[in-house]
């Protein structure tokens, strides 16, 4: 039987560029036995989010290196996690915004701890995920989705990041077509204009994987 996640089991990532009130959401979660990584640009957030695979991202929307916004619409591509996006912008126009590039609840600042703590709990109550498997077997290919290592017949393939991805969103099409456009965005952090990119990949992938 496939088990439900529960809130020790829960991954939480906290993307906040103010210090003081990320390690304060950080806190808070932890208090209720969630495992929580936090992230104060969009460079740490991406590795962060690749690396734990959050079940639940807190997205500040004012970022000061990035767009929170932009952000928010590559998490919903990779059709994962639910998303809590903090904002200080609180007009009707900026909710809506957020909410259809990708945010599942829209909090303004400030706001009350239990007022937080409470959408959080409904985030992940709503969201019931079985819990994420370690690893995927494929017979003679296994990718290790926590060390994000892939092994072929018994010996470990060296992988650049963005070939994992690659592979990773390959294996999950378990074998249907997917275009150049539909590679791009679900395996690619970036807007990318050139589709053409994927056949280097592609070959490079080939080769490594004989």
């Amino acid at each position: 039987m496939r088990g439900f996640a529960t809130v020790g089991s829960v991954c939480i990532e906290i993307i906040e560029g103010n210090p003081h009130l990320r390690s304060l959401l950080g806190w808070h979660l932890q208090q209720l036995e969630y495992r929580v990584f936090q992230a104060a640009s969009i460079y740490q957030a991406r590795e962060a989010f690749l690396t734990h695979q959050p079940t639940l991202v807190i997205l500040d929307a004012d970022l000061p290196d990035s767009d929170g916004i932009e952000f928010c619409r590559w998490l919903h591509r990779q059709q994962q996690p639910l998303i809590l996006m903090l904002s200080a912008r609180s007009n009707e126009a900026d909710v809506v915004t957020g909410l259809k590039a990708g945010a599942d609840d829209y909090l303004s600042k400030p706001f009350g701890m239990q007022e937080f703590l409470a959408r959080v709990e409904a985030l992940v109550r709503r969201k019931r995920t079985p819990v994420a498997p370690a690893y995927l077997d494929y017979g003679a290919l296994q990718i290790d989705l926590i060390q994000r290592r892939v092994r072929f017949k018994g010996e470990f393939i060296d992988l650049t990041p963005q070939e994992f991805s690659l592979l990773y969103v390959l294996a999950q099409a378990a074998g249907m077509p997917l275009s150049r456009s539909e590679l791009l965005r679900r395996a690619w952090p970036d807007a990318i204009d050139n589709p053409r990119t994927i056949d280097t990949h592609v070959l490079s992938l080939r080769k490594k994987l004989n």
